[in-house]
């Protein structure tokens, strides 16, 4: 995910697990175990994009079978938290010009990461190739889609992305496409149009996840009622608890016992912590208003907003306010209906102690520590999205055994 809050770059050094204190020993232990029991399944890690962006693709350059402090993802650190299935975005920018292209490179890098380090990731397609994977001590790799402009449109290559692997598909990303609003983006078409029924509906043919993090609550309405199958929000949180465009209304979240569906809690500081948020907003503020002033005088932005920044320190979000949001996700829809979206890679601030991918127990101990029931956390962790993704093959499979007998009594 690329931001489309302003948020502010954090050059902190990660906690370890083993700064715990001694009091969390026990819990940290009862956490890992609960990791060895269950997949831990992120909904959204943006490694393709940071290998794209700061190594020109070249796995060679970020070769994360070695520590990588410049990124928050190599394969220590993802053994470290317990990550037992990955869904790997392949973000593409909501205004590249050749969207298709852009995608199709994305889901190279995937392939090629699994080709170059066999022995620790394989392609999964079902929710069994997750199990089975894990069970092999191998990380289940999943590919993500993060923005409907990545199929230009075109229910072909929308069959084609599922062909190539890709398992969810994000309806929109920071800006509206012809067929869905985003969050984040002036509404045009107050939800979705014909045709964005019909990708939804589409999907559920293919078996692909309806992901609607991104997207405006009306799409959110319209995509769960056009969808026959659960729909998931891969990296948003709940916007109760903090009121910002890219989290879960209360009112979408009330649906989601019926529709099945699940939101993975992302740790993306601004949309955990209403203090980082309103923080975010009053220094983007500053900044327009230098930027505007510049234009008329001489005034430096960089420096106006130097200085803004060394008189207001930053607040930081915390595991805290990451569990909070999964509590009122529990409390509304229901123990069922959560997962976890850290969107690593996809953030330039961090949650304090969820630094990176190595942090994921860290969440597990506070959740235990609020009185969560094992068999609660491994939901979480991973066996809330292998029923979602169980149940989307089970629609795929009843709509294509149904399409394939229309077609018969067609041609007789």
């Amino acid at each position: 995910m690329r931001l489309s809050l302003v948020l502010i770059l954090l050059t902190v050094p990660a906690v370890t697990l083993t700064q715990a204190p001694q009091g969390d020993a026990a819990l940290l232990t009862r956490a890992k175990a609960l990791h060895k029991q269950v997949p831990l399944i992120d909904g959204h890690n943006d490694y393709p994009w940071a290998l794209r962006e700061n190594a020109a693709s070249d796995l060679d350059k970020i070769d994360i079978s070695k520590p990588q402090p410049t990124i928050m993802t190599d394969i220590a650190r993802l053994r470290a938290g317990g990550v037992g299935g990955q869904f790997w975005s392949v973000y593409v920018p909501a205004d590249d010009p050749r969207p298709v292209t852009s995608t199709l490179e994305q889901i190279d890098i995937v392939h090629r990461m699994m080709r170059k380090y066999p022995d620790t990731f394989e392609l999964a397609l079902t929710a069994d190739d997750v199990e089975r994977i894990f069970k092999k001590g191998k990380i289940a790799s999943l590919i993500g889609m993060e923005g409907g402009h990545s199929i230009d449109s075109s229910l072909g290559a929308l069959r084609m992305f599922h062909r190539l692997g890709a398992r969810y598909m994000t309806l929109t990303h920071s800006k509206n496409v012809p067929w869905a609003d985003s969050a984040t983006d002036t509404a045009a078409l107050n939800g979705l149009s014909p045709f964005g029924e019909a990708v939804v509906r589409e999907m559920n043919w293919l078996g692909m996840l309806v992901d609607l993090s991104h997207v405006s609550p009306d799409t959110m309405k319209d995509a769960i009622a056009a969808s026959a199958a659960p729909v998931i929000f891969s990296h948003s949180s709940s916007r109760a608890v903090n009121d910002v465009p890219r989290n879960v209304p209360d009112d979408v979240l009330s649906l989601l016992p019926k529709n099945g569906g699940v939101v993975m809690v992302t740790f993306v500081p601004g949309f955990l912590s209403a203090k980082v948020a309103e923080y975010g907003r009053k220094r983007q503020g500053i900044l327009d208003a230098a930027t505007l002033a510049s234009k008329e005088g001489s005034t430096d932005p960089k420096a106006v907003l130097a200085r803004w920044d060394k008189e207001n320190p930053a607040p930081r979000a915390t595991i805290g306010d990451a569990a909070d949001h999964i509590d009122h996700i529990k409390k509304l829809a229901g123990i069922d209906h959560i997962g976890l979206g850290g969107d690593f890679d996809g953030i330039t601030s961090v949650v304090q102690g969820l630094e990176d991918v190595s942090t994921y127990p860290a969440l597990t101990v506070e959740l235990l520590r609020r009185g969560y029931k094992d068999d609660e956390i491994k939901k979480i962790l991973g066996l809330n999205i292998l029923r979602v993704m169980r149940d989307v093959e089970k629609v795929s499979a009843r709509l294509q055994k149904e399409r394939a007998a229309s077609a018969e009594l067609f041609t007789r």
